[in-house]
């Protein structure tokens, strides 16, 4: 049964008790990944691998989401900056122990993404900041550095299974980037 969470403000990202940080690169630009995030909703579940169901709802100022194991969440979208941010709030859900939830996704111009950006090894919980070694070439061609943070409060025993599954929601994270980045820099004919 869903059931309502409690609601809160882009700072939550920042302040939650539990907040994961995962950072990747992409060779897609940055508007090309933002498009993908807000505004190609129903095209999640062919990159992200967790999700099962995407769509927009009240107009576009929320969105409906599935994952894997029967999760739903009602989400109101709380920032949408083109080529920049793009961050939602969970306002129900049927999982179990949850107080507040907020995810946030951070874009930055990077110079283009190497094979060894492309595994995920520039950061599981750093700052973006630190892991933006490489800047633009010069040559035109950008990449982006994509910051996701799962921000998200609950009783001791939620908060400490999320820590615990830190590494797999890295995991995740990573395989959704490469498959999102193989998606926008392929030929239009192979996606």
């Amino acid at each position: 049964m869903a059931r309502r969470l409690r609601p809160v403000g882009l700072d939550f990202a920042e302040t939650a008790p539990v907040r994961l940080v995962f950072v990747a690169r992409a060779a897609a630009p940055p508007e090309a990944v933002y498009r993908a995030l807000a505004q190609e909703v129903t095209g999640w579940p062919q990159w992200f691998g967790a999700v099962t169901l995407a769509r927009p709802t009240r107009d576009g100022a929320g969105r409906e989401i599935g994952l894997v194991g029967g999760i739903r969440f009602q989400e109101t979208i709380m920032a949408s900056d083109p080529g920049r941010r793009y961050a939602y709030r969970v306002d129900e859900t049927n999982a179990p122990g949850v107080r507040a939830l907020l995810e946030e996704w951070q874009l930055t111009a990077v110079g283009p993404a190497t094979a060894d950006d492309a595994t995920g090894k520039t950061g599981g919980t750093t700052d973006a900041t630190s892991t933006t070694g490489a800047a633009d070439s010069g040559d035109g061609a950008t990449g982006t550095l994509v910051r996701w943070t799962f921000a998200a409060d609950g009783p001791a025993p939620f908060r400490l299974a999320l820590s615990a599954a830190r590494p797999g929601l890295g995991h995740s994270f990573r395989t959704a980037v490469r498959a999102l980045d193989a998606r926008l820099t392929s030929p239009p004919r192979n996606r």
